[in-house]
């Protein structure tokens, strides 16, 4: 098998009508990458549930206890913006598992990820932001506490920064964060990561591209064994919550220059989708599809 991607296989998240968060959008983007062929149904692995003890390594105990016996204060619940209910639970552990387990196949096959992941709104004491826990931090916490890499990047390219990266690794110097996202956008406190590039609102294909450079050039030079490579498509023109103008064309060039760069540097990486909120959400599944449809080019060009 060319790479492995989880997918995490739980039921719909239980939204009341109208909520703004598109949970289908996941089960939407597997049915796509199945039907066009990017990813065979053998490479399609059910996202393994991360246990409280894993999520331990990065989040405080009190807010994880909260979170599996469905009793977070309204505050809190306030911030995730989603409604707690079991399959909350079940999809917040599985993101987490699927990263991990992502994280650990391509340390040896060069390149795994998941239909799914990129929650670094999620602060050690809290979520926010439809992020209960980070998976990127847990993940890259977890390899080094193993011995399994020495450095990780996290290359964070959603449109939001990942202020939940910045909280949560600020005092971990084997772990550099940077984050190129929307500077007027979502969320309005930044706390500093390694490397922050914020964009202004309106910001085309070739403003965003050479952000993008510079942050992927910044992670690659502290030589990490592994890259997380939060693949966020909100930077698109037609994204609700984005603000960039960005096209599709534009976030292909991007997700082939990252692939093309790690691979080139043999540098493990992981990939996680991250937001996306497209109106119609449609433009977002496509997109999300092309990041796929990129690795597929990139890491297996003659093995499907």
């Amino acid at each position: 098998m060319p790479f492995t991607v989880y997918y995490p296989d739980t039921p719909p998240l239980p939204l009341p009508p109208g909520h703004r968060f598109p949970a289908d959008k996941y089960l939407r983007l597997k049915h796509a990458v199945l039907a066009a062929g990017i990813v065979h149904p053998s490479q399609l692995i059910p996202s393994p549930l991360a246990t409280a003890a894993l999520v331990a390594c990065v989040h405080d105990t009190d807010y994880i206890s909260a979170v599996f016996e469905g009793r977070l204060s309204r505050d809190i619940e306030a911030r995730i913006g989603l409604p707690w209910s079991p399959v909350l639970l079940a999809r917040a552990l599985a993101t987490v598992g699927g990263t991990m387990a992502a994280a650990r196949d391509c340390l040896t096959a060069g390149f795994s990820g998941q239909l799914a992941g990129g929650t670094h709104h999620a602060h050690r004491e809290t979520g926010a932001g439809f992020c209960v826990f980070n998976d990127c931090a847990v993940a890259s916490s977890t390899l080094l506490a193993e011995g399994k890499i020495e450095r990780a990047g996290i290359l964070d390219l959603d449109v939001h920064h990942g202020d939940g990266n910045a909280t949560i690794l600020r005092d971990e110097p084997r772990v550099f964060v940077v984050s190129v996202h929307g500077e007027n956008n979502y969320p309005f406190d930044k706390p500093p990561s390694d490397l922050d590039i914020g964009l202004p609102d309106g910001t085309t294909d070739n403003g965003y591209l050479s952000a993008c450079r510079e942050a992927l050039d910044a992670a690659l030079a502290t030589r990490p064994d592994i890259v997380f490579y939060i693949a966020g498509v909100d930077p698109l023109v037609s994204d609700r919550l984005g603000r960039l103008a960005v096209t599709h064309d534009g976030l292909i060039a991007r997700d082939r220059m990252v692939m093309l760069a790690c691979r080139r540097a043999g540098v493990a990486l992981t990939t996680v989708i991250g937001g996306g909120y497209g109106e119609p959400i449609d433009e977002t599944v496509t997109a999300y599809a092309n990041t796929w449809r990129t690795a597929r080019a990139v890491y297996a060009p003659s093995r499907f």
